[in-house]
């Protein structure tokens, strides 16, 4: 691993490297990610944004679930990862951070910048009057109409909810928006089956066109949602490298893959282009 590493930072030097991040990175901070290390997808399908806004009882069960979901994510601090794409950005090596991730973990170690490609868990937004709020005040109103709601969880999800049996539902009660009164809510995310802004993809596009490299952290790049982003860049002739645990989708178009926990090789890196670069500093 250590050559492989060390690669990566000679891939790294220039700087204006884009970096696109997965679910992997964050499982180090105990929030799951949609497939195991061999790829293959989890059990359970996420929410598609079609059930949720046509079928009431599926956005009971949502809510119910996401509600005691959202304590996981919540109080999930960054890991070593985080804190490691944080320090490359301060060092002046990164040209933009561009994230699959809903959890907020790069901005609470300090990263600057974020694209949200698919929106973050702590907003919600109001689909009939556009108003977004906190998430932490939508979970103070549904604690007030289900005192006492709990149930046995037997799974937690990478989208913020958990999974428990539906005979725990009864009795769940849903709120409307605050503000116009009749509103339906949705977490500022996008669900399956829904579209990435057109604004913010072309801000993502722009920034990897930018760029001498595109690391790409913990994320299968099974989705096109992401991995359009490695099409685009090998389509330009710029290099591509990979660290996540398992096989990915786009490994075959990679100039470098690095299977191995990223807890462990972001800061090895930071270390290695930090002194680097302090070095030639004072050539």
């Amino acid at each position: 691993m250590n050559e492989r590493v060390g690669q990566l930072a000679r891939l790294m030097e220039r700087g204006r490297v884009a970096v696109l991040s997965g679910a992997g990175l964050s499982t180090e901070s105990g929030i799951p990610d949609y497939r195991g290390p061999d790829g293959m997808q989890r059990r359970t399908a996420p929410m598609t944004y079609q059930a949720f806004t046509r079928e009431p009882a599926a956005r009971v069960r949502y809510w119910a679930r996401s509600h005691l979901g959202w304590r996981t994510v919540a109080r999930a601090s960054p890991n070593a990862g985080h804190a490691a794409v944080a320090a490359l950005q301060r060092q002046g090596l990164l040209g933009g951070i561009i994230t699959q991730n809903v959890d907020g973990l790069h901005q609470a170690a300090g990263a600057t910048g974020v694209v949200e490609l698919h929106g973050s868990l702590d907003r919600v937004i109001c689909l009939d009057c556009g108003e977004v709020t906190a998430r932490q005040e939508l979970h103070r109103r549904l604690h007030t109409a289900n005192p006492g709601f709990t149930a046995r969880i037997t799974a937690v999800h990478p989208d913020g909810d958990v999974e428990f049996g539906d005979d725990e539902l009864a009795g769940f009660a849903t709120v409307d928006c605050a503000g116009c009164q009749v509103g339906m809510l949705k977490p500022d995310v996008v669900f399956f089956g829904e579209t990435v802004p057109a604004p913010r993809v072309q801000e993502c596009f722009d920034l990897v066109e930018r760029s001498q490299l595109l690391l790409v952290l913990g994320s299968s790049l099974t989705v096109m949602s992401g991995r359009r982003f490695v099409i685009r860049a090998v389509k330009l002739g710029i290099p591509v490298a990979i660290v996540n645990r398992g096989v990915t989708r786009s490994d075959d178009q990679a100039t470098l893959t690095l299977d191995a926990p990223l807890g462990q090789v972001l800061p090895d890196l930071v270390h290695r282009l930090g002194g680097r670069r302090l070095t030639e500093s004072l050539a």
